[in-house]
């Protein structure tokens, strides 16, 4: 990670650094003159709800015009259809969506796609920092036009609904959809409708500051609560973004990324449509996501934490399939990348297919016991395995585990904090160790 790039673009809190108007502008005004080197004519622009979204839309956009550069705008949209413009606009260069996914309304990010609709390379990144802290950017005196892009959404979801038959089913499936109060607000009826579904909406009212609050997919229990209430086969949770999706059976239990990914990649492999057998996560993974894979002589590869790292993973490999536990999920064979309405879509095509509720899918995979706790820290971020107390801490509570659990302890790539997480043999063992570990932390740094 640079000064600036986190592991997904650019983060922090509104209305301050990195997240002005003064580098948002100049953010602009980088991505317009690496856009104009690539001899490409326009850059789009997506955001989701947050209040601070047209704020930092605008400098964005007086950045890319005034390095000659044209600007299309989407408007409130998820990332994936940002990704999906950026490549199906043959003029485009780049796609930026103005986003801080699943963090408090009081924070924003800037995430770049390049031309073709891939996150930035490491490189590339860098050369963008390079002129966003660098001297001022000479510009030409050509100025870029500003327009809008009025269907983007329909636009996107026609790209998703296309790719799936669902008319002649013998029943409409009855879901609840959780959007969040964020960028699938609004298209999620575009893509989940009621000729096809029987369908209802929850949290899909934004008004600026409840993105994510005690909605979507980091918190399931009112979705849980109206799976039951209307006896619903599926209840499905994006983000504020929309690129993770986190599901709920009909019994009103939350089945997360890992098993999710384990349900699609057990039809992929059954339909014949699994590239080169293999399934990329991150080191976050469960420990039951790997055993499944292996029962299912499924080649699981293994890289860092971020979509980012699982999507340059499964370009090595050849993979078409690979995620995350937090419900990024990438199917390369048809989008660039994580896609909550795709993996929702693929989800329903596996319980449509073969006849059967999420709760029986789901037994492909035993989910050991996980806590994820999280300790604030300061900016400076020292390595705690050089601290001795936290390192012997953390090499006691894995000798204590053994093989039946293991321990992960890193920071955050998006916000000040350090991420302890320990699976184990059972629930109360596995909290009494994160929490010792938690508690020498705080102690030491």
């Amino acid at each position: 990670m640079g000064q600036l790039f986190g592991t997904d673009g650019i983060r922090g809190r509104a209305n301050a650094y990195p997240m002005t108007c003064e580098l948002a502008m100049k953010t602009g005004q980088a991505v317009g003159i690496l856009t104009q080197k690539s001899s490409n004519r326009c850059v789009i622009i997506g955001r989701d709800t947050r209040i601070s979204g047209p704020m930092i839309e605008s400098a964005l956009t007086a950045g890319i015009a005034s390095a000659g550069v044209d600007v299309m705008i989407t408007g409130v949209i998820p990332t994936p259809g940002v990704a999906y413009l950026s490549r199906a606009i043959e003029s485009c260069g780049a796609g930026i969506m103005i986003s801080a996914s699943h963090n408090p309304y009081y924070d924003n990010g800037i995430k770049i796609f390049q031309k073709g609709g891939m996150k930035l390379s490491d490189e590339q990144e860098a050369d963008l920092e390079k002129m966003i802290l660098g001297p001022p950017i000479e510009l030409p005196s050509k100025i870029g036009t500003i327009v809008s892009v009025d269907d983007a959404q329909e636009r996107y979801a026609q790209f998703l609904v296309k790719k799936f038959n669902f008319q002649n089913k013998q029943r409409k499936l009855k879901l609840v959809i959780d959007t969040a109060n964020g960028a699938a607000s609004f298209c999620a009826s575009k893509i989940f409708t009621p000729d096809i579904f029987d369908v209802s909406f929850i949290h899909n009212t934004p008004n600026g500051i409840n993105i994510n609050e005690e909605c979507g997919s980091q918190h399931t229990k009112d979705l849980s609560d109206h799976v039951r209430n209307v006896n619903a086969d599926i209840g499905l949770a994006f983000d504020g973004d929309a690129d993770r999706l986190i599901a709920v059976d009909e019994t009103g239990r939350q089945i997360t990324g890992d098993t999710l990914l384990a349900v699609l990649a057990k039809f992929a492999k059954q339909t014949g449509k699994l590239g080169n057998n293999i399934v990329v996560s991150t080191v976050m993974s469960n420990v039951g996501f790997g055993n499944a894979l292996a029962q299912l002589d499924i080649k699981h590869e293994i890289t860092g934490v971020g979509d980012r790292k699982v999507l340059e993973r499964m370009q090595e490999t050849g993979a078409v399939m690979g995620g995350e536990d937090s419900g990024h999920m990438i199917f390369l064979d048809e989008q660039t990348t994580g896609d909550g309405a795709l993996s929702a879509l693929k989800l329903i095509e596996v319980m449509l297919e073969t006849q059967r509720p999420l709760s029986e899918l789901s037994r492909v995979m035993t989910v050991y016991p996980q806590v994820l706790i999280n300790v604030k820290v300061d900016a400076s971020r020292p390595d705690f395995m050089k601290v001795p107390i936290v390192a012997d801490t953390i090499k006691e509570v894995e000798s204590q585990l053994g093989s039946q659990g293991r321990v992960l302890v890193r920071y955050s790539g998006t916000q000040p904090l350090l991420r302890v997480m320990v699976e184990g043999p059972e629930e109360n063992l596995t909290r009494q160790c994160c929490e010792k570990i938690c508690q020498t932390i705080k102690k030491s740094l």
